[in-house]
């Protein structure tokens, strides 16, 4: 199972999350991880970034697929991979509906039948493959070229049925959110293996290294309580027997968050990302565990393990 670790983009400059881009390609990390939110365009973010990091992979997890349409990300994401030697993992999700019709005013019906069309529209073109496509859905016409663009990895933001479906016969795998290692072994990993075995899961999970798992448990419950109220979360966190997303965090001293996560490897994960969470100081300890585990991953993978 690889590392990586999500970085807060939020109300920094340029400069500040360089300083963490680079402190985390020089421990190993396996790739650093960005989210859509209301700040920072992610993948303009990874273009600035790239030329001060040569080495690290970067992923964006995930962009929103209402507001742009295949043909706009797939010619964003593959100027990203133009402008960083092809080092990016393109993320992509349907959001939610606060998001997508409280704030952009578009429908959100059909979400999964939706993704289909967007998906069977969007890898085509991110292969440079022409694309004619006219669905219920989605409508789709043109072509694609860039020299020296691969292809990036396609991950779905998957949680329901249908949607890692979807993960599995379209895409190389799933991000997952607020999903403990029990729903991914006894969920996720055997629902994407009926569509194709063997596709990546990358499991985000908030962690908090700390000798006060109790006040980290609430410091995530009062920053990301709400996420529980939205009903894709809501339903995988009920797979879990989770109240709230506090209880799917991973907090405790190093051994038991070195623990925690040989449950998440065992349950088929295939990277775990670390998104810190806590007061300053847990985060600086949770972020540098996740560099000595950075290396010793990045390490063993040489060997061919």
């Amino acid at each position: 199972m690889r590392i990586g670790l999500w970085i807060e983009d939020a109300a920094r400059r340029l400069n500040e999350i360089a300083v963490d881009a680079k402190a985390a390609q020089e421990h190993g990390i396996s790739r650093l991880w960005f989210s859509q939110r209301d700040g920072w365009d992610s993948l303009s973010l990874i273009t600035a970034l790239a030329p001060q990091t040569p080495q690290i992979r970067y992923g964006v997890g995930v962009v929103p697929i209402y507001p742009r349409h295949p043909l706009a990300l797939a010619a964003q994401a593959l100027s990203v991979q133009a402008a960083t030697d092809n080092r990016l993992t393109l993320g992509i999700g349907s959001s939610h509906p606060v998001i997508i019709e409280g704030q952009y005013g578009l429908s959100m019906e059909q979400p999964a039948k939706y993704m289909r069309e967007y998906v069977e529209a969007l890898a085509p073109l991110l292969a440079g493959q022409p694309v004619d496509r006219a669905g219920d859905r989605l409508t789709a016409r043109g072509q694609l070229a860039i020299d020296g663009a691969l292809a990036p990895e396609l991950l779905i933001a998957a949680l329901g049925p249908r949607m890692l479906q979807i993960a599995g016969e379209l895409t190389d795998g799933t991000i997952t959110s607020w999903a403990g290692p029990e729903v991914i072994a006894d969920y996720i990993r055997p629902t994407l293996d009926k569509a194709s075995a063997g596709k990546e899961i990358v499991a985000c999970v908030c962690v908090a290294v700390t000798n006060q798992p109790e006040a980290a448990h609430q410091w995530i419950q009062d920053h990301y309580g709400m996420a529980g109220t939205l009903p894709a979360y809501r339903a995988i966190l009920d797979r879990g027997a989770a109240a709230g997303p506090a209880d799917t965090a991973v907090l405790g001293d190093e051994a038991e968050v070195e623990r925690q996560l040989q449950r998440f490897a065992d349950a088929g994960a295939t990277e775990f990302m670390f998104a810190p969470v806590g007061t300053a100081e847990e985060i600086a300890r949770t972020v540098e565990f996740a560099y000595s585990l950075g290396s010793t991953v990045t390490q063993s993978d040489a060997a061919g393990r």
